[in-house]
């Protein structure tokens, strides 16, 4: 039933394997290591590649991945059982090879691998036949409770509507009474002591001082709400009409026609100029892009274990350190770790980064994996699991945002210059994150390097989108004059007005661009949340119909758990309305607002570790200067302060 089990090392020495088919797995395996093994996924041991399931388990103490692969379609119910047993017959079968790190030697492992899959099979079919028992009323949560923990005590708040309805429920016919006690097994609640009856004569009667009482209370109660007959309600002041908001700047018709901004050119005929640009943005951006620069400490004094204990009488106490692993800094073992022994410090972990913005179910990923890589790996004698724990997630998480592949646009668009047709770059996110105004930034550092520029107005829905490119197009020549590179206006804008096909206008601006040499394409296209399904179409038939070099998700650096859904939502749109066997996903990412999070950068993590793809700018302002690349490690140091 296995097509596949091999043991390798972590250095990628195959130690023994096995295979029952002639198919080729090396390409499946090849995956699991890069997309899992080297990406810090290992928190679930289950991996699926085309039609083949992997399972792994790994050996921190010795550093061996042990892999189990067999058709998708199977479900196999033993095969965790047998990774664990092979996994623990290896080691102790050849425990002393390994400590020597003799892996080039001939591991005669057949007859321990059939025997221990044998005996696998053969639990899996004996849990196949063995029905699913129904769980004993010993063993149910009910059967714990205790009378007394039913019982309504007096002081405890409870609504009364609830307690009325469960009265009538349980008011006809035995089995549970109105309290929900069951009357057979249990006796009744004790009742609370009722108010003192009034005085009864012989003959049954009430005497008069309490008929009197009772009728006094009576009229009182009918006579309380009812008003007087002469008393006449107070006149409701006259409802006043909806007054028009004023503004401080908000002018008056008269200011329509200077304020109208739809032509290039104002109504008298003077030209449009802006307002004394800027001229020190100017040569500021020409390269590649600075990296990104976090406010952090210069040094880890968080990590730091004091190796002086002070005493009690002659010094005093020292400052609580400021790190959340401080508190585990004196569990120091000498042996093998298990996940016990990582609780304490994983769940700090785990409330220490969703409070720095990271999403709740990749906080909880990122621990397990954690986890899986420290399980069984042995520590010195002087090393605390706090600092291993730390120390493992920081590599983590410098692993997950260095890109598996790099990002280079420069290099790109001189390589689609040599091919002679210009370089597409498109950009997607939800509505409000900055499309347009990245894009400029975008655009800015583009010409910076003596590149010319397309912008394509793909926004057709949102009133003023094609406004605002037009008014950074303006800009932007307004800082590189074409006097200044040979006539050539450096950015001009493509736009075809509102209500058009998205696609269609993208397609007409990059075979504009080709006729008329124009080096890049940047094609804006309209917010759309990721839920909304005939705006997702649109934007995979963009993608389909005109496939641009580079898909870029524009996100904000505030959100948490949302960036999660909307990469996740947005991959999967384009995945399943391109209508292609190999649809075009998104290949990096815009990091927008990054200057209002102060250290939160958590949401950096979130959309690396969902999409697997680089961020490969990130937006620190509102000028064209203020973008930036990510650094990895002054990320991750912000992140673990």
């Amino acid at each position: 039933m296995l097509d596949l089990f091999t043991i390798f090392s972590k250095g990628g020495i195959v130690l023994w394997y096995f295979q029952s088919t002639s198919q080729i797995f090396t390409p499946s395996v090849n995956a699991l290591i890069r997309g899992v093994i080297l990406q810090e996924r290992t928190g679930q041991n289950n991996f699926e590649h085309n039609a083949l399931s992997l399972k792994y388990k790994l050996d921190n103490e010795f550093e061996l991945v042990f892999v189990v692969a067999y058709q998708k379609i199977l479900q196999l119910s033993y095969v965790d059982k047998f990774l664990n047993d092979i996994h623990l017959e290896f080691r102790d079968k050849y425990k002393n090879e390994l400590q020597l790190g003799s892996y080039f030697q001939d591991f005669d492992f057949s007859n321990t691998f059939q025997a221990v899959l044998t005996a696998a099979e053969q639990w899996g079919k004996q849990q196949a036949r063995v029905p699913k028992q129904m769980r004993t009323f010993e063993e149910s949560l009910k059967s714990k409770k205790t009378v007394s923990s039913m019982i309504e005590r007096k002081g405890e708040e409870k609504d009364s509507k609830k307690a009325g309805k469960g009265k009538k429920k349980g008011g006809g016919g035995g089995g549970i009474n109105g309290d929900g006690y069951d009357i057979m097994k249990a006796p009744p609640p004790a009742k609370q002591e009722p108010p003192p009856s009034p005085k009864v004569t012989s003959n049954g009667e009430l005497d008069e001082e309490t008929l009197m009482q009772n009728r006094l209370k009576l009229q009182q109660k009918l006579a309380g709400p009812k008003k007087g007959k002469n008393e006449k309600k107070s006149p409701k002041p006259p409802k006043e009409g909806k007054k028009p908001r004023i503004w401080d700047l908000g002018g008056n018709s008269k200011d329509l026609a200077f304020l109208e901004r739809t032509t290039d050119k104002p109504p008298n005929g003077e030209e449009s100029k802006p307002s004394s640009p800027d001229t020190n943005m100017v040569g500021r951006m020409i390269g590649g892009i600075k990296d990104i620069e976090v406010d952090s400490d210069s040094e880890d004094e968080d990590s730091e274990e004091e190796q002086q204990t002070p005493s009690n009488n002659t010094q005093k106490s020292a400052p609580k350190s400021r790190s959340v692993f401080s508190i585990f800094s004196g569990l120091v073992g000498s042996k093998s770790l298990t996940h016990e022994q990582m609780t304490p410090a994983l769940e700090k972990l785990k409330d220490h980064l969703i409070t720095k913005n990271v999403a709740a179910d990749i906080a909880y990923k990122l621990c397990d994996s954690v986890s899986a890589k420290l399980e069984g790996k042995v520590l010195g004698t002087f090393e605390s699991v706090a600092s291993t724990v730390r120390s493992t997630l920081t590599e983590s998480l410098v692993q997950i945002l260095s890109p598996r592949r790099r990002v280079d646009v420069l290099r790109d668009v001189y390589e689609a210059q040599r091919q002679n047709r210009p370089y597409v770059v498109t950009f997607c996110g939800v509505n409000g994150v900055g499309k347009s105004t990245n894009l400029a930034k975008i655009c800015f550092w583009l010409i910076e390097n003596n590149f010319r520029v397309l912008i394509a107005a793909c926004d057709t829905f949102r009133a003023g989108a094609v406004e605002q490119l037009r008014t950074h197009t303006r800009h932007l020549n307004a800082l590189h004059p074409a006097e200044r590179h040979g006539g050539l206006q450096m950015v001009q804008l493509y736009e075809k007005g509102y209500g058009k096909d998205a696609a269609g206008i993208a397609m007409e601006a990059i075979n504009f661009a080709r006729d008329s040499k124009i080096d890049i394409v940047l094609v804006d296209t309209a917010g759309r949340m990721q839920d909304n399904e005939p705006l997702m179409r649109a934007l995979a038939k963009l993608i389909k119909v005109n496939e641009p070099d580079l898909v870029l998700f524009v996100g904000e650096a505030l959100v948490g758990n949302e960036a999660v859904d909307q990469l996740v939502k947005f991959n999967q749109a384009l995945a399943d309305f391109s209508s292609s066997a190999n649809p075009h996903l998104i290949d990096g990412i815009v990091l927008t607002k990054f200057d209002t999070i102060d250290d939160k950068v958590g949401a950096a993590i979130s959309m690396a570790y969902i999409t697997g793809q680089p961020i490969v700018f990130v937006g620190t302002g509102q000028t064209y200067t203020d973008l930036k690349s990510l650094n990895a490690k002054a990320v991750v140091h912000a992140l673990m302060k």
